[in-house]
């Protein structure tokens, strides 16, 4: 599983607790939309994390495109 970017902001735009952890993530650390987003992948969806079916059945949905 890779990381994408266009198919992580879609994730968080889908999931209002994501798009509160993104924000609190570049609040509190400083980072720049992108930087936080990846950050945000490596914590909730990266290996086994909690919206890692989600992130994957986007990533379905992107092949097809």
């Amino acid at each position: 599983m890779r990381y994408h970017q266009q198919q992580m902001q879609t994730l968080v735009n889908q999931e209002p607790q994501l798009k509160k952890e993104l924000n609190d993530i570049k609040s509190s650390m400083q980072l720049e939309n992108n930087f936080a987003l990846k950050a945000l992948y490596h914590s909730a969806v990266k290996d086994g994390g909690k919206f890692q079916q989600m992130y994957q059945e986007l990533d379905v949905d992107f092949k097809k495109q």
